[in-house]
């Protein structure tokens, strides 16, 4: 009988006591392979059936590597900090180290539950004094290097959680957490200087060019590249109207400056009050302190209808004199190019939206293009000394025209801005930076980390960080005068301390740095990195900052983190819809793993489609794969593999069909996982046991090889028959399977017979068998012999190894 909790609870101990899973930092005969999960929030809702997906995924890994003679990392740990517990600690008054640690002893336990094969030595607490000492250290080597600042910035608030977000936290103008209004303000905020690395850096490759050299999902590339938006144009002076000044743009098309209508300026560009009449400052004024209410990405959406108002001012065109109207509108930002447009509303489909809607003229100065919005094909018109050339000759002749003129220059842009990391929150690491009236601004001393969370603070959000009011926080003296001065009471951001976590893995209990570097480059980089594609963006792009800027300075000897990543899809529920607590149709992995098992849950999780695609979960499938395992437990307990005089390991002498059976099967599972086509995997097993219990019998050695294709996908029972079938030592110290090509080629193959192209039989004969034998054969078949009586052959069609067509009248 299949009793799946006592195999289980029974493998699990012993692989804890032998601490079988172990990474081997001295030695240097394997090779290495790093396998890391997106490491998990742990949530006071517990772990739901989408993480075992990833989670088994690179278990499968793991295990199949160490089988293939890979010394593997394999680690898991916490990403603590956040604001719900902080939320939490302000709802019930409970302080949220509490709730977290409570919260990670949950998702342990069901971690463990599921027998995934972590070096659980390595486990880390990203709110832990001991790991965020080092994110400290961290923000230390950015400032030191010039790559951490602090600047007045306009950010998004959130005036119900009292804090800053990044712009992936605000969903449709409005907190994620709370569904309250986000608004613009000016705040003091701390910055790490990424775009430092948005190119080539001296020797370490760029946040560009780096993905050319990575095994990234397509699609993941490509929100990479569009988020750090490389845009190469120029930037073009038009003198303002009466004034000594000018206006600067940056445009990726100045082939089409003949066709520039009128101009647009952010709302908060220092120019607005200059060139803004006084016929229009109330009106300009008051669309000003709208646009504050709005976010970066609220200001980008392409549906919303196009606002604006006009300034009263105009800019001479630096190509022809026209004077242009200067509008103001919210669509153009700040932070991208130099916050003021050019706008030519016959090429550039928002222009021309803009145009429309308040009157303004429309001047088409390219021909025959299928699309005028697009950079492709076309000829240049009504544009003077550009007339006739195509749009990238017209493109590089009006660059060196602004440049032999002084009236602009060649320049490449990017959309990707500095990452601003200061939080007012309490449930963050704290930024190490101390401020003194005679000293200023004054770095931590290293000796001095961890800046530790203080306990005597009020949790209730006000605006500021609740470190403000804590005293013992700033009960400090300047590192360098000995004088009275305070800590800076923003913490970090979140991100930063999961931008680096991989990092401590390599070396999670060295007390001296954040790594040996000996380690670090023994391990690094990460050679699988598993995770949901809702991080394709930021966590992605800021742990490569982090790679870069060590790599940079000398710590480390490779400049990407992760060389290969996939993505798992979402598993939804039973209705089709993502699971959620209020529509009730959460799926709980403790109650599956108590009633069909870890293994059943491991493989269903597999099995249910593609890795990356996203599947609705069927209960009846979970039963499906339990009762297929119940299955191969009964076969293991019944066949007598003493029948069988099978004498070599690879099976090449069992009886027919066996060998060309296991080795296929044995191809297959090996080019399957290595292709995280897991399903597929799977089938081929299902195939393998639908022929062995049709034989009735399997030769001891193709037992022992099934059950090491089946341990990464179902450890527990492949262990525990291993065991059965007379092994003393664990499965997964065992050697991968090799097949042997030769027989993974079938000796038959089915022949289909068509009479006048109709399907009409199929028989087995042999693989090579010629045309000649092949065609008699088929005709002396019953059934064909029916459709040819009274009829004559008049054609005799042979496909080798496919079909046989006989033609008749």
């Amino acid at each position: 009988m299949y009793d799946h909790k006592s195999i289980e609870v029974k493998w699990q101990k012993y692989w804890e006591e032998n601490n079988l899973f172990k990474a081997d930092d001295r030695n240097t005969t394997k090779p290495k392979y790093y396998a890391l999960d997106m490491f998990p929030y742990p949530s006071g809702a517990g772990l739901h059936v989408g993480h075992p997906e990833g989670y088994t995924a690179t278990d499968i890994i793991s295990r199949y590597k160490r089988m293939n003679g890979y010394n593997v990392l394999h680690p898991m740990g916490w990403d603590a900090f956040g604001l719900p517990a902080e939320n939490y600690a302000i709802k019930m008054g409970t302080p949220p180290e509490e709730t977290t640690n409570k919260n990670i002893a949950t998702f342990t336990s069901q971690i463990k539950s599921l027998g995934f094969s972590y070096d659980w030595d390595r486990e880390i607490n990203t709110s832990s004094p001991d790991y965020y000492k080092w994110t400290q250290w961290f923000f230390l080597f950015l400032y030191k290097n010039g790559l951490a600042y602090k600047k007045n910035a306009p950010v998004n608030w959130c005036n119900s959680c009292q804090t800053v977000l990044a712009n992936e936290q605000v969903v449709n103008g409005e907190c994620e957490r709370c569904q309250s209004e986000v608004e613009q303000k000016n705040m003091n905020q701390w910055f790490f200087k990424i775009t430092e690395f948005i190119e080539d850096n001296g020797e370490t490759s760029g946040l560009i060019s780096g993905l050319d050299k990575i095994d990234w999902p397509e699609s993941t590339k490509i929100s990479q590249r569009n988020w750090i938006g490389k845009s190469e144009g120029a930037e073009v002076d038009f003198k303002i109207d009466d004034f000594d000044e000018n206006m600067r743009v940056f445009t990726t098309r100045p082939d089409t400056l003949f066709g520039a209508t009128y101009m647009v300026l952010a709302p908060e560009h220092s120019l607005v009050q200059k060139v803004t009449t006084e016929e229009q400052r109330a009106e300009v004024e008051k669309y000003v302190n709208e646009t504050k209410k709005k976010t970066d990405l609220q200001r980008q959406e392409d549906e919303k209808e196009k606002t604006g108002v006009f300034t009263g001012g105009y800019a001479i065109n630096p190509v022809n004199g026209e004077k242009l109207p200067i509008w103001i509108a919210d669509y153009v930002l700040m932070g991208y190019g130099t916050g003021a447009i050019m706008a030519v509303p016959a090429h550039d489909e928002r222009d021309h939206d803009f145009a429309q809607k308040f009157g303004l003229e429309i001047i088409d100065v390219i021909g025959d293009m299928e699309d005028r919005f697009q950079k492709t094909g076309g000829v240049m018109k009504n544009s003077q000394f550009l007339d006739g050339l195509g749009i990238d000759d017209a493109i590089q002749k009006m660059i060196e025209w602004l440049e032999e003129n002084n009236c602009g220059e060649r320049k490449t842009t990017y959309r990707l801005r500095d990452w601003l990391v200061s939080r007012q929150r309490f449930w963050g690491a704290p930024i190490p930076i101390i401020y003194c009236d005679d000293c200023g601004e004054v770095p931590v001393p290293e000796a001095d980390l961890p800046v530790t969370l203080p306990t005597d603070v009020d949790f209730k959000p006000t605006g500021e960080s609740p470190l403000v009011g804590s005293k013992t926080f700033h009960d400090v003296t300047c590192p360098k005068c000995n004088k009275a001065a305070k800590c800076e009471s923003d913490t970090m951001d979140t991100f930063v301390c999961s931008s680096w976590y991989y990092f401590r893995f390599v070396d999670a209990n060295n007390n001296q740095e954040i790594a040996a570097k000996e380690l670090l480059n023994k391990w690094m980089p990460v050679d699988l990195y598993v995770g949901g594609a809702e991080h394709t963006v930021l966590h992605l792009l800021y742990s490569r900052f982090f790679t870069k800027a060590l790599h940079k300075f000398g710590y480390i000897s490779c400049d990407e983190p992760f060389m290969k990543l996939r993505h798992q899809g979402m598993i939804l529920a039973e209705d089709g819809r993502k699971m959620s607590k209020s529509l009730g149709n959460v799926i709980n992995p403790d109650d599956v793993v108590n009633e069909y098992g870890a293994d059943t849950l491991r493989m269903y999780e597999m099995f249910m489609g593609p890795f990356d695609q996203s599947v609705s979960w069927n209960t009846k499938g979970t039963e499906g794969i339990y009762r297929f395992l119940q299955r191969i437990h009964r076969l293991y307990e019944e066949i007598d593999f003493t029948k069988c005089d099978c004498k070599k390991g690879d099976c090449s002498d069992a009886p027919k069909g066996m060998p060309q059976m296991l080795h296929k099967t044995i191809k297959k599972v090996t080019e399957d996982i290595e292709n995280f086509r897991f399903n597929t995997a799977i089938s081929q097993m299902m195939i393998f046991i639908n022929h062995v219990s049709k034989e009735g019998t399997m030769p001891k050695p193709a037992a022992e090889i099934f059950l090491k294709l089946l341990s990464p996908f179902a450890p527990h029972i492949a262990e525990e028959l291993w065991e059965k079938i007379g092994h003393t030592d664990s499965i997964g110290k065992e050697e991968w399977p090799k097949y042997v090509e030769a027989l993974t080629i079938d000796d038959e193959i089915e022949l289909v017979i068509q009479v006048n192209g109709k399907l009409r039989d199929k028989f087995n004969v042999s693989k090579d068998i010629p045309k000649e034998d092949a065609i008699a054969q088929a005709k002396e078949l019953e059934k064909i012999q029916n459709f040819l009586e009274g009829k004559k052959v008049i054609k005799e069609i042979f496909v080798p190894g496919k079909l046989v067509n006989l033609v008749v009248k």
